[in-house]
């Protein structure tokens, strides 16, 4: 990408400064390059003159202009200048700018992509969300950001695996099983309880009412018994069944299901605790099993095992990651985990390195809270499931490319309001619509071109001079370097953002550019300009997992 090739001359330059005596013989930074903020200030700027100034006993600005100096111009690069305090700013040719189409449709539906992660296998782990309720609008937060990131990331070159943990080795599962059964013998004329932290929602009943349509009362126990262990595995799978059907609407499939009972069946989970162990990080002591976590630069140990021998969370998270690192072999993992596992982060960093592994190799995004809202007034409730609202109710109403959009439009660590009214809004005001109907009015233009022009790949591109079509390619051309900052950062809402800025390029193109007039020569080269935008911006869509549709 441009980028590199701007940052490769800096460096190039450099190094003839220093042959040449200009400048010291001093090691230099990475001659990383930023977008201005002001367009007078050129296409690329470095800082890199502040950086190495004080190493070179050179004034910052004096050093700029000559490194400036030893920057050729010509090709892409159209002029290099200097600015206070010490900053190069380089501008690109109109020419080259113009020529770049070409590129861009030449590499279709794969524009975009970077060789960043190429030969390494990285797992995203998201969701997770216990198999005891449908999924809720906070998890579907999760599910855009990780599906998201995972779509960028692949885009970056590395080899993916989404992944689903499906808690069904816990209490919560139990008491989940526990209230299921309830609703079961109350189908029969039973009087059963709802137990203690049992689940209200309503799909529970209609769950109980399949089971009965398929089992009949072949899963009842007599009176004072507990419920059936069937019972447990049936009723988690047709929570995992609807999980499914709920991540259908949204568009998100995964690679794995990993089931965390499969720690303990197939022993993965004593080896984890035997690695530990070895490692002088497992204590005993208070009946308990407990992770040495304060020798690990831990405030406190962390139990492992109660005294009733019963393995916590904690236990079967270690064993979990012991499996990804040390079993199957990524080279990286991102957890996307929601805010009430803020306080899991840094002890599970520690198990990470206590087993071995380098702990910069685990990514934990801590997302927060999504507050739903219609204008001013904050949603509450849910009638189907209770306490909760569902992701599929806020599907229904608002459509799934609404709720992927504006669940990864904010940085994961910012509490964000969805507002309901404004995501169904057909106007500007709705960042979702604005961006689709771009995609749509491009698709417009194109099929009433072909009424006049049925084949515009010849278009001369020398024609596009016009300064809103050289801003629409310098904002197409941003797309790789977005995909490569993201994959480093782990950022999508860098994404919705990058979406807005191409469509108002491309607004203000079409209210600046006649495309299709009496100069048929311009008209081809407008039409594979729009061309190129709408694979531009269909491309960006796909990467937040979104439609993007020919009308609106």
């Amino acid at each position: 990408m441009i980028r590199h090739q701007i940052e490769k001359l800096i460096a190039e330059a450099i190094r003839a400064a220093q042959e040449a005596g200009e400048i010291p013989a001093a090691g230099a930074p990475e001659p990383l390059v930023e977008r201005p903020q002001r367009p007078e200030h050129g296409d690329y700027a470095s800082s890199l003159p502040l950086r190495l100034a004080r190493a070179a006993g050179m004034n910052p600005l004096e050093l700029a202009r000559v490194i400036a100096a030893r920057i050729p111009t010509g090709g892409a690069v159209a002029s290099v200048d200097t600015a206070l305090p010490g900053f190069i700013n380089i501008r690109l040719s109109p020419q080259w700018l113009a020529s770049q189409v070409d590129e861009i449709v030449r590499q279709g539906e794969a524009f975009g992509d970077v060789p960043l992660g190429a030969g390494k296998r990285l797992q995203v782990e998201f969701v997770s969300a216990n198999p005891v309720g449908p999924i809720h609008v906070g998890n579907g937060r999760g599910l855009a950001l990780g599906d998201t990131l995972a779509r960028v990331l692949n885009a970056a070159a590395f080899e993916i695996q989404r992944e689903y943990l499906v808690n069904d080795a816990g209490t919560q599962t139990e008491t989940f099983a526990a209230t299921l059964y309830a609703r079961y013998q109350q189908l029969f004329g039973h009087e059963a309880e709802i137990p203690e932290g049992g689940y209200p929602g309503e799909y529970l009943v209609e769950i109980a009412e399949q089971l009965k349509e398929e089992r009949g009362d072949s899963l009842l126990r007599p009176p004072g018994e507990p419920y059936p262990p069937e019972l447990h595995d049936l009723g988690v799978a047709k929570m995992v069944d609807g999980i499914k059907r709920d991540l259908a609407t949204i568009g998100v499939e995964y690679d794995n299901w990993f089931s965390e009972r499969s720690l303990y069946n197939d022993g993965t989970y004593e080896k984890a605790m035997a690695l530990l162990r070895e490692r002088g990080c497992i204590a005993q002591r208070e009946g308990a099993v407990w992770f040495v976590s304060s020798a690990l630069g831990e405030e406190k140990d962390n139990v492992l095992v109660r005294s009733t021998g019963q393995p916590t969370y904690f236990a079967s998270d270690i064993a979990y990651h012991y499996d990804k690192f040390l079993l199957r072999g990524f080279d990286r993992v991102v957890d996307v985990w929601g805010a009430d596992h803020q306080g899991h982060v840094p002890r599970m960093k520690a198990a990470v390195a206590a087993l071995g592994v380098d702990p910069d190799n685990l990514t934990i995004i801590i997302y927060q809270l999504v507050t739903l809202k219609r204008g001013a007034e904050t949603v509450r409730l849910s009638k189907r499931a209770g306490e909760i609202i569902t992701l599929r109710e806020v599907i229904d109403e608002v459509g799934a490319d609404a709720v992927r959009f504006n669940f990864v439009s904010r940085a994961a660590d910012s509490h964000m309001d969805f507002d309901l009214e404004l995501a169904k809004r057909q106007s500007a005001e709705n960042p979702v619509y604005y961006v689709q109907y771009a995609h749509a009015r491009i698709a417009g233009i194109l099929a009433q071109a072909l009424d006049r022009i049925e084949d515009w790949s010849a278009g001369d591109l020398s024609l596009l001079a016009h300064e809103a079509e050289l801003a629409l390619i310098r904002k197409m051309l941003r797309l790789p370097e977005l995909v490569e900052a993201i994959a480093i950062s782990l950022e999508p809402h860098q994404l919705p953002y990058y979406a807005v800025e191409l469509a108002t390029a491309f607004h203000d193109f079409y209210e600046k550019c006649r495309v299709l007039s009496d100069d048929e020569a311009l008209s081809m080269a407008r039409l594979k300009l729009v061309s190129a935008a709408q694979l531009v911006l269909a491309r960006t869509l796909s990467l937040m997992g979104m439609s993007a549709p020919e009308r609106m």
